[in-house]
């Protein structure tokens, strides 16, 4: 087996990872640029949905917050654990299929989730391997939807959905499956980066799809904000 890394995370400092775990990038980097925005501090609940190795739960947990981490993977959970212990801090990590994982009636003041998001031919996430991390079906929506229309049950009055993504999946149907669940919805930031590593990978699909413009070789991150009214 590859060893651990540990993958600098900007302001956020080292993530310890497993093999296969999603490691802070500059969407991660932008939604925690998000959650300080939202005042997270002592006495706010916090979910971490898809929470990879952890770095937005661990960052809410310095900031005070009361944090609880979901992700699916086994590798991910335990690359939480240790990230929080070794940071001093306190997090609930839970293993599950986004919120089969949190108790019933839970309700948070802030949802944050950087979810598997690039396009793939696949029509169905990938049950395990490195592309669990990423890919998320042919409009790389296939967490995103689900996300949405979750959002609305794990909210408290006032409470906030921050959600990170490609705008290669559409902002625009983000922005408006979270309307039609009853939130007040908005693109709040934006970034604009060079394509990575999988996006160059499969650049041609992508171009064929629609969804990579001839010659374009950047993609634009954006945040999604949501608050339950």
């Amino acid at each position: 087996m590859t060893a651990p890394v540990l993958a600098p995370a900007g302001g956020l400092g080292r993530m310890w990872a497993l093999p296969g775990v999603y490691v802070p990038q500059e969407d991660t980097l932008l939604l925690a640029r998000a959650m300080r925005r939202e005042g997270v501090g002592p006495g706010r609940r916090v979910l971490d949905l898809c929470t990879g190795s952890g770095a937005l739960a661990v960052h809410a947990a310095r900031l005070g917050a009361d944090v609880t981490a979901v992700d699916i993977g086994r590798r991910a959970v335990t690359s939480t654990r240790v990230n929080a212990l070794l940071a001093g801090r306190r997090v609930t990590v839970r293993r599950g299929d986004l919120t089969a994982a949190v108790a019933p009636g839970s309700r948070f003041d802030l949802v944050v989730s950087n979810p598997p998001y690039v396009p793939a031919p696949s029509a169905e996430v990938p049950r395990r391997g490195r592309a669990r991390s990423w890919d998320a079906g042919p409009r790389g929506r296939l967490l995103l939807d689900r996300i949405c229309d979750a959002a609305p049950g794990l909210l408290r009055p006032h409470g906030v959905l921050l959600l990170v993504h490609s705008a290669l999946c559409d902002p625009r149907a983000t922005v408006d499956r979270l309307a039609g669940a009853g939130l007040r919805a908005s693109v709040v930031d934006r970034d604009r980066i060079a394509l990575g590593p999988v996006m160059r990978s499969r650049a041609g699909w992508l171009r064929d799809q629609g969804l990579l413009a001839p010659g374009n070789d950047k993609e634009e991150l954006v945040v999604v904000r949501a608050e339950r009214i």
